[in-house]
């Protein structure tokens, strides 16, 4: 049996993967600059004391905490029979891998917020962490491509990150995507109006079960902390209501009403109304139980899903207005989106969506002769890298089929042959490794079929 040295959840990206991620990296990055988002980069290892408190208890368990160096736990003066994992972990670690890039952006603003005009649009990509159990879609090490706006609490800023996500779905081709949208108050309505004995991040958490073990097992979950019958089916009926928009606003309202759901709503109508005028082309579904079990969210929520593949969000985001509070900076509002780079690359596997030609190829190989032509191999090798070409030799002088079968599978698309009788004529012998033609040209010809395109197809 072959011995597995990685760890689980952790990926290592062939020279293939990278190719295809790299596609769709340059696509999302062209449409994030095309919104004009610029770019930060910040720390892969967090302060524990700046996570811990932004994702609710689920999402803190699954933080990767780091330990401090030396031996901290023959320090403490606790007794370890007596306390919880989370307070011995406060004793003997003080770091941890970051679980997004949101908070880490929110640090970063808080220490450079005199050098940043707002309203602020950054974007970040990057790898993240979470001691997550690994499967299809789920990783404890993943990539997201982040876009955030900070400092204003304009509405059209949802509109404008809601028109991002549809613009970068319709260049990678995924017609099969649904937007859901909807806002943390309306939650928080419901919420209030319910007779259960659960705080309302304990209950948004539960809410945003849903996707993994269903309505009916989310409403018994809800059932056992004291949710009356008459509200379990209220709230069943809600969350698997279909309708228009209208219908599910209606139908809310005409058993719900307080504060909290109507500003709710009327930030939702705005957002459908401005949506509406942009004719965007991924569909939008009003969705009373998305959830985004993160607690730093506040207002509009949303996120990406496929109607064909049930492994999960492939988007979400939405507005926050305290998280810079526990960076000592107050009522400075902001609304991000965060794609997930692995889950994307695997919807387009799936769907046979990346272009046949993304696989690298080199554009030229030198046949290895010897040293009595390598030299002028090497001469022009270099002189074709300056020009903007991908070129190697063949470390050694070995039989000519074993040097073009490496090409082939390689990828080359040209092999050079400058063997004895070649560099007494100053040509080359050039192979066509796509349809086998072969010609003896002179370098200056080779440089000029590369200027017109007929080496470079």
């Amino acid at each position: 049996m072959k011995t597995n040295f990685s760890l689980s959840g952790i990926p290592d990206f062939s020279s293939f993967d990278i190719q295809k991620r790299d596609y769709v990296l340059s696509i999302i990055k062209k449409h994030f600059i095309a919104f004009g988002f610029s770019p930060i980069s910040t720390a892969l290892i967090e302060k524990r004391s700046n996570l811990f408190g932004s994702y609710g208890e689920d999402g803190e368990k699954l933080i990767f905490q780091i330990l401090k160096s030396g031996d901290y736990l023959s320090k403490t003066n606790c007794d370890l029979k007596k306390i919880t994992s989370n307070e011995l972990s406060e004793n003997i670690s003080d770091k941890a891998l970051r679980y997004d890039l949101t908070v880490s952006f929110a640090r970063f603003f808080s220490q450079n917020q005199s050098d940043i005009n707002l309203p602020f649009r950054r974007y970040e990509i990057g790898p993240v962490f979470r001691a997550d159990r690994p499967q299809k879609g789920r990783l404890r090490q993943f990539t997201q491509c982040d876009a955030d706006i900070i400092g204003s609490k304009s509405l059209l800023l949802e509109v404008d990150l809601i028109s991002l996500i549809d613009s970068v779905l319709t260049s990678l081709k995924l017609n099969n995507m649904v937007i859901k949208i909807s806002n943390r108050k309306i939650l928080e309505g419901i919420f209030q109006s319910l007779s259960i004995n659960l705080n309302f991040s304990q209950f948004s958490t539960t809410i945003d079960k849903l996707d993994k073990i269903g309505l009916n097992k989310v409403c018994d979950l809800l059932s056992s902390h004291g949710l009356p019958v008459s509200q379990v089916k209220l709230i069943k009926n809600i969350f698997s209501f279909e309708g228009t928009y209208q219908d599910k606003k209606t139908y809310v309202l005409s058993n719900f009403n307080n504060k909290n759901l109507k500003l709710g709503f009327d930030e939702i109508s705005f957002i459908f109304s401005q949506i509406d005028a942009l004719k965007l082309k991924t569909h939008i579904n009003l969705d009373f139980s998305l959830a985004r079990g993160l607690d730093y969210y506040t207002g509009s929520i949303f996120e990406v899903v496929s109607s064909d593949n049930n492994f999960g969000s492939i988007c979400g985001g939405g507005r926050y207005d305290q998280l810079t509070e526990k960076f000592n900076i107050n009522n400075i509002s902001g609304v991000g989106m965060s794609f997930g780079l692995d889950r994307l690359c695997i919807l387009l596997d799936e769907f046979n969506l990346f272009p046949n030609k993304i696989a690298f190829s080199l554009d030229y190989m030198f046949i290895n002769f010897g040293e009595e032509t390598v030299s002028l191999s090497q001469y022009y090798m270099q002189k074709l890298r300056m020009l903007g070409a991908s070129v190697e030799i063949y470390p050694e002088a070995v039989k000519i089929n074993k040097q073009l079968s490496y090409a082939n599978k390689r990828g080359v698309k040209f092999v050079i042959m400058i063997g004895e009788e070649e560099a007494k004529k100053q040509q080359l012998s050039v192979k066509n490794m796509i349809d086998g033609s072969q010609e003896l040209i002179s370098f200056e010809t080779l440089i000029k079929k590369m200027e017109f395109g007929e080496k470079k197809n």
